[in-house]
């Protein structure tokens, strides 16, 4: 299967001081934490939000669904998702800092951040990149075995393109700060590159920057 899992390493990324800054001011922080489904978003989000960003709100449409369901978190994906957008709502009227994630296959936490952004909102986006949908699939197989949530293999394959197209052409030019990560590691993340809003990326890691623009091109056909 095309996507065995890279193993950590100790070149593995692991949240650090040398890490862009991305709180710039007093404005207030939104960080979505965007990947496909088994990219390891859930799993990333302690060690990315308060280590690097210092920020503790953190709203899981899964989590919410799991609250919701029981063992068939699935079948009430649609109501957590009515329920994580009534929280963002909240905290964004009490101008708080907070963070979420999603697999940004969609357009509508575009058009939530862009309204953010309008009511000063700095918006920062933590990608977690994979190499193939396959890896993707696996991934979320093995979670599910560990007794965690499922997702149809149709829907993850669907989203899989769409997500990361979505980051490139649609998130990644409008945010604050951006970071693309390999995600595929075991237990730890790579940073591949930065940026932040009119500004050119910066390349950390020039090989797979090259194996992500050429997947961008061809998922986009």
């Amino acid at each position: 299967m095309a996507g065995a899992s890279h193993r950590s390493s100790a070149r593995a990324h692991r949240p650090s001081l040398s890490e862009p800054s991305v709180r710039s001011g007093k404005a207030p922080q939104v960080v979505v934490i965007g990947g496909p489904n088994g990219a390891g978003k859930t799993s990333s989000a302690p060690d990315l939000l308060r280590d690097t960003v210092g920020i503790e709100a953190f709203v899981n449409a899964d989590v919410i669904a799991e609250g919701l369901s029981g063992f068939r978190p699935q079948e009430s994906a649609a109501e957590a998702g009515r329920i994580l957008l009534a929280r963002l709502r909240e905290l964004a009227d009490r101008r708080a800092d907070f963070a979420f994630e999603s697999t940004l296959s969609g357009r509508t936490v575009h058009t939530f951040l862009r309204r953010l952004a309008e009511r000063g909102y700095e918006c920062h986006i933590f990608y977690l990149w994979l190499p193939s949908v396959d890896l993707a699939v696996a991934r979320v197989r093995r979670r599910v075995q560990g007794g965690g949530h499922d997702v149809p293999e149709p829907v993850i394959r669907r989203r899989f393109g769409k997500s990361l197209v979505n980051f490139d052409r649609l998130y990644r030019p409008g945010a604050s700060t951006w970071r693309l990560y390999d995600g595929s590691f075991v237990g730890g993340r790579r940073l591949i590159a930065h940026g932040a809003v009119a500004a050119q990326p910066s390349v950390v890691d020039p090989e797979r920057w090259a194996l992500v623009r050429r997947q961008i091109e061809e998922e986009a056909q």
